[in-house]
């Protein structure tokens, strides 16, 4: 069964940095595709970026393009968030899930499974 374990978020200046790692395990994610997804308080959760099982497509948020870079390396079974020059608006609790095929592509957290716990990112001067 995969499991998925985040890591990596953490209190952070605006305009700084952070690396979110997605680790699968029970599974290899060579033919899964991966999400990142965010639920702010008192918000619902949304999708930030989506990669396909290759990484040949991916797919961002409006709010995240430019400044966020969604990568994997399957050797490792990870998936990585590359989250750079953040904002205020970026806080939030950061999940990664999985799903199969192409539906991944319209990146809404209806069509992903297998969740993964979350990771706190906190965006504040």
């Amino acid at each position: 069964q995969l499991q998925l374990v985040e890591s990596g978020g953490g209190l952070v200046q605006p305009g700084g940095s952070l690396r979110l790692s997605c680790a699968a395990s029970g599974w290899t994610l060579d033919y899964v595709a991966i999400g990142w997804f965010r639920q702010a308080p008192g918000k619902e959760r949304e999708g930030v970026s989506c990669i396909s099982s290759s990484a040949s497509s991916t797919n961002y948020a409006d709010s995240v393009k430019g400044r966020f870079t969604i990568s994997r390396d399957n050797a490792k079974n990870t998936v990585y968030l590359q989250m750079n020059n953040l904002k205020h608006e970026d806080t939030a609790i950061y999940y990664c899930a999985a799903t199969s095929g192409l539906r991944y592509r319209l990146c809404v957290p209806g069509d992903f499974g297998s969740w993964g716990q979350g990771t706190q990112v906190t965006v504040s001067s």
